[in-house]
């Protein structure tokens, strides 16, 4: 999945994760998009500075439902 596809899942109510289920990608109250760790409540950007590359490659993103 890319960045756009991301996005649209989670604003679709879709659960999507990066690399396993331990870390899901939310939007915050601010409409900004985070990868959060599950078991400790860390958070790293969904992409780097620049809006576009992720924090993960393409293909380690997945949508549960």
């Amino acid at each position: 999945m890319n960045a756009q596809q991301i996005k649209e899942a989670v604003r679709h109510g879709k659960k999507v994760n990066w690399i396993n289920k331990a870390y899901e990608v939310i939007e915050d109250s601010r409409g900004e998009f985070l990868i959060k760790c599950n078991i400790n409540g860390s958070m790293i950007g969904l992409t780097h500075i620049d809006g576009t590359t992720l924090n993960g490659n393409e293909d380690e993103f997945f949508c549960e439902n």
